[in-house]
């Protein structure tokens, strides 16, 4: 995949694109990313992309010739343009996973008070990363193409994929890790237990009580299976299953707390 970054500030971009997952999926060559200056194509003597809003108002607007020149010579047929706007659909996992499906996309980063609203016409897609106001279209840039990057085959693992947050319309259940017991704060004992069967059924009533405390409005169209359905029953009255219970104790020779 390519993935072209349109910007006024390209040294924004300089140690996401050579840090952790981004620059390793570079290095792997899962993905070439491609950051371009709009500043270049401005035909003023000084450079500048913006000028004051006709009908008055506050602030300046990116100017239309630079915004389109810098497009067309940096798109083609394969190109999937998207301009970072407050008019954009809001941004979530699903959308991630149909970019990752592109040969490329292009992310367009607006400044100052936004673009020339007749280069909507351009584009092939608005897209908002959130309900607030930022300076500009780069971190919204970042937070796209990583949501993409980390989906795309060779990035990360496979099964660190299946199991994040959204992938299944659910947030990833607790994560723990060394020591056990910490200021009073213990680890679950079934995830020391070995039995993946019984792991894997507490981590799915995890992600649901999560779920349901920090997220509930993801359970409103959510899809049951007959098993969900019992394990939800288990966490309304606050118990566990008999699997993960049998688990404990066949287990518990050899947990070392």
């Amino acid at each position: 995949m390519i993935i072209k970054i349109l910007t006024l500030f390209p040294n924004f971009f300089e140690s996401f694109i050579n840090s952790s997952i981004i620059g390793r999926a570079i290095s792997r060559e899962v993905v070439q990313f491609e950051i371009i200056d709009i500043r270049k194509y401005s035909t003023d003597k000084n450079h500048r992309v913006d000028d004051r809003p006709l009908g008055g108002g506050a602030g300046l607007i990116m100017k239309l010739d630079p915004l389109v020149s810098c497009l067309k010579d940096n798109t083609n047929e394969k190109s999937h343009k998207i301009l970072l706007t407050p008019w954009g659909k809001p941004y979530n996992q699903a959308k991630a996973i149909e970019l990752s499906k592109k040969d490329e996309i292009v992310l367009i980063c607006g400044h100052y008070e936004g673009v020339d609203s007749r280069f909507i016409n351009y584009c092939d897609e608005l897209i908002s990363v959130g309900d607030y106001v930022m300076t500009g279209g780069e971190i919204g840039a970042m937070t796209i193409a990583d949501s993409v990057v980390r989906l795309l085959r060779g990035a990360i693992t496979d099964s660190s994929i299946e199991e994040e947050s959204f992938n299944d319309g659910l947030l990833e259940y607790p994560q723990y890790t060394y020591p056990l017991n910490y200021d009073g704060y213990e680890v679950p004992e079934i995830l020391l237990c070995g039995n993946h069967e019984a792991v894997a059924h507490f981590r799915r009533r995890e992600s649901f009580r999560i779920t349901k405390k920090y997220r509930p409005d993801l359970l409103e169209n959510f899809e049951y299976s007959k098993k969900d359905l019992k394990i939800l029953k288990e966490l309304e009255e606050g118990r566990e299953s008999k699997l993960e219970t049998q688990a404990k104790i066949k287990g518990a020779k050899f947990i070392k707390r």
